[in-house]
C-alpha cells in the first residue's frame, strides 16, 4: 500500500492522486490518500500502518473520520469501485466530463475520478476560492458535465452562481442530511441535484433520490425498536469487504453479504428508502426522543440562519437538553426567544434549543461533513 499525499501537499489532485488511482484500478499498487494536515496526516499513517501486510483483494484504503469520531481504513477492491461508478453512470445516462470539487481524502472525492476514469476522461478540479465558472470553464464544451457536493458547498454555490449550477447535467450531493428546502431552492432554480446517500464501506453513494443504484440491496432492521427509524443495511457489488487491521469490528459490520450503517431509517411501500440519522445520535430529552439532524433542518429554515449544528448535553432535570450552534445569514441575529417556538411549532417542545451558541462556521472533517463531536465538546467546555 502506497499513502499518497493529500493534494494540497504535494501540488494538485491531478499529478497525485489521478494517477495513482488509475494504476491502482488497473491492478498496480494499493493506494490509500491522507487528509490535509499535518496532525489528520500523522494520524491516517498510524491507523493504516503501511508498514504490515495489507489483506487481501485492497485496492484503495479509505480513511474515514466519523463525525463522532472513530476514524477507520475501510478496504476497498478494484471491483467494487467500478460497479460503484458504472452504475452511477448508467443512473445519470451516460459518460460525462466531471468537476472534482471534494477533497481525494474521501470517498466522494475519489469517486469523481474513479467516474471521470471509467469514462475516459480527465476532470476538471476547482480550487479553493475558485470561482465555480472558471472551474467548470475548463471542461470539455458539448460534453455532459457533472459534479459532486456537499450540502453546505450546494447552498454557498445556489447563492452565488446558481446558473452555472444549473449547467451541469447532474448535481451530485451528499455527505451529510441535505434540508428538503435547500433541495426545493436548488430546483426552482434549474439545478438538476440529486441526493445520494452511500458511505465509504459502500465505495461511495448507492443510494440516489432513495432509490438504490442497480446491484445494490437495501433493507431495514429493527434495532432501536422503531422509535426514530430502524438500523438500514445495504449489500451489492459495491461494498467493501472490511477494515484495515479490524478484524473484529469487520465481523460486526460486514454479515453474511450485508453491510450494517448504524442509520436510522424506513422503506416506503415502492422501496423508497428515508434516512432519518444515526441510530447512536438519538437525544432523549425530558424522555421524548430528539433527532439532532430534524432539528438542525428546521433551524435551517428560519430567516435568520445559515446552517446549525445541534448536540445534546447532560442535564439533571432533563436527562439531555438540546443545545444548537448556529451560523446567522449575514446582519441577523437569532436568539433563543425566536428559534425555540420556531422548532417547538414543528418539532414539539423536547426538539426546542435550551442553549443557543452563534459561530461564524460549522467545523468540519476533511471530508466536508459537520465535525459533530468537536462542536459537542466545544459546547460543553463553553469555548463556542
Amino acid at each position: 500500500m502506497v499513502p499518497a499525499p493529500p493534494p494540497e501537499a504535494a501540488g494538485t489532485a491531478l499529478t497525485t492522486v489521478w494517477p495513482a488511482l488509475r494504476r491502482a484500478l488497473d491492478g498496480g499498487a494499493p493506494v490509500a490518500v491522507l487528509p490535509a494536515g499535518t496532525g489528520p496526516a500523522d494520524a491516517a499513517r498510524a491507523l493504516l500502518r503501511p508498514d504490515e501486510p495489507l489483506e487481501p483483494g485492497t485496492d484503495l484504503v479509505v480513511v474515514t473520520s466519523g463525525s463522532t469520531g472513530g476514524g477507520r481504513g475501510v478496504l476497498l477492491s478494484a471491483a467494487a469501485l467500478r460497479a460503484s461508478a458504472t452504475a452511477t453512470l448508467d443512473r445519470l445516462g451516460g459518460p460525462g466530463g466531471w468537476l472534482l470539487a471534494l477533497p481525494t481524502s474521501a470517498v466522494g472525492g475519489l469517486q469523481v475520478l474513479v467516474r471521470s476514469a471509467l469514462a475516459g476522461r480527465e476532470p476538471a478540479v476547482l480550487a479553493r476560492g475558485e470561482r465555480l465558472a472558471d472551474a467548470v470553464g475548463r471542461l470539455p464544451e458539448g460534453d455532459r458535465r457533472y459534479t459532486s457536493l456537499v450540502p453546505t458547498q450546494l447552498r454557498r454555490y445556489l447563492a452565488e452562481e446558481p446558473d452555472v449550477l444549473a449547467s451541469f447535467a447532474a448535481v451530485l450531493v451528499g455527505g451529510a442530511a441535505t434540508d428538503a428546502g435547500l433541495l426545493d431552492a436548488a430546483r426552482a432554480a434549474g439545478v438538476r441535484v440529486r441526493t445520494t446517500y452511500g458511505m465509504s464501506e459502500t465505495a461511495g453513494g448507492c443510494v440516489y433520490d432513495g432509490v438504490p443504484l442497480d446491484g445494490v440491496s437495501v433493507r431495514v432492521a429493527d434495532e432501536n425498536g422503531g422509535r426514530v427509524g430502524d438500523g438500514i443495511e445495504l449489500a451489492g457489488s459495491v461494498l467493501a469487504h472490511g477494515y484495515r487491521l479490524d478484524p473484529a469490528g469487520t465481523a460486526e459490520a460486514f454479515r453474511d453479504g450485508w453491510f450494517a450503517t448504524r442509520d436510522a431509517g424506513s422503506l416506503a411501500a415502492d422501496g423508497t428508502l428515508t434516512v432519518h440519522g444515526r441510530l447512536d445520535d438519538v437525544l432523549i430529552s425530558g424522555g421524548v426522543n430528539v433527532s439532532p439532524q430534524a432539528v438542525e433542518a428546521v433551524l435551517r429554515e428560519h430567516p435568520a440562519v445559515a446552517d446549525a449544528v445541534v448536540a445534546g448535553l447532560p442535564d439533571p432535570e432533563w436527562g439531555q437538553r438540546v443545545v444548537a450552534a448556529v451560523v446567522p445569514t449575514p446582519g441577523a441575529v437569532p436568539d433563543l426567544a425566536e428559534l425555540r417556538p420556531w422548532v417547538a411549532g414543528r418539532l414539539g417542545p423536547a426538539a426546542a434549543p435550551r442553549v443557543l451558541t452563534l459561530i461564524d462556521a460549522v467545523p468540519t472533517l476533511h471530508t466536508g461533513k459537520p465535525d459533530r463531536r468537536s462542536v459537542t465538546e466545544m459546547l460543553a467546555r463553553g469555548d463556542l
